[in-house]
């Protein structure tokens, strides 16, 4: 098997799925990145800034680390590793307890037991390394580095087709998944296998979280890919149903079913 750069990976899923925002990947660091931007510094929301960084052209990376969390969502601080998820969040994330900020709810869950429950299931959450690294691919100019996942955003006609590209030569009993929980889970810790629970075989659809819906593109997808499956879909490209039969991937004229194009 040829074995293809981080770049030329990215380059060939953005290609396949015809993407506007840049490919990113994840991966871990132990030395204090030079030129990357620190997420904390940019916004509390982590997922928030990862989707940031697929869509400027201002910079190329981002990074989170140990002694670079001040300003950051707590509960992202814990899905990505740094810190361990409260216990109060059950209450929070589900129909909340005056004893615990004064009481505020979500309402993502239907009690704060079916949240316990939840949250026990996933296990130890571990972090990629003293410093979480997030680069877009394009400009990813080193090959030394153990990458995870690659992750992309897109509509959905474009996620609908790198999801059949992934399945163009899955033989490994790897699936398509749309799990529970915040933004930075379905962007970092499931495609990344950071859940002790849950390994990173499987590609990582959502997000499911409604809550960052005042800031994510409603017509918008992320597809999170484990890294060894990303480099086959890339290699898979040249003989799959994208450039063999690319009216059917993407039909130049749409026929409307519903009123809608």
């Amino acid at each position: 098997m040829v074995d293809l750069t981080i770049k030329e990976i990215g380059s060939r899923l953005r290609k396949a799925g015809r993407l506007e925002l840049f490919p990113l990947c994840l991966y871990g660091s132990e030395t204090m990145p030079q030129d990357a931007v620190s997420s904390c510094k940019l916004d509390r929301c982590i997922a928030k800034t990862i989707f940031t960084l697929a869509s400027t052209k201002d910079y190329n990376s981002i990074y989170l680390g140990h002694d670079e969390l001040e300003g950051c969502c707590p509960g992202g601080q814990a899905w990505i590793g740094y810190k361990t998820i409260l216990p109060q969040l059950k209450y929070f994330i589900s129909t909340g307890t005056s004893d615990f900020r004064n009481g505020a709810a979500e309402y993502l869950l239907a009690d704060p037991d079916v949240a316990e429950q939840q949250l026990n299931s996933f296990g130890k959450i571990t972090h990629l390394g003293k410093y979480t690294m997030i680069h877009k691919c394009e400009f990813m100019h080193k090959d030394d580095v153990d990458v995870k996942a690659i992750l992309c955003f897109g509509h959905a006609e474009q996620i609908r087709n790198l999801c059949s590209l992934f399945y163009f030569r899955n033989t490994t009993g790897s699936t398509i998944s749309i799990p529970w929980g915040p933004s930075c889970a379905s962007f970092i810790s499931y495609p990344a296998g950071l859940i002790e629970t849950n390994s990173n075989k499987n590609v990582i659809v959502g997000p499911t979280d409604p809550t960052g819906n005042y800031w994510f593109p409603k017509n918008y997808l992320s597809i999170g890919i484990p890294y060894d499956i990303a480099s086959r879909m890339a290699l898979d490209l040249d003989s799959s149903f994208i450039i063999k039969r690319p009216k059917i991937a993407y039909p130049p004229n749409h026929v409307s079913t519903t009123g809608q194009d």
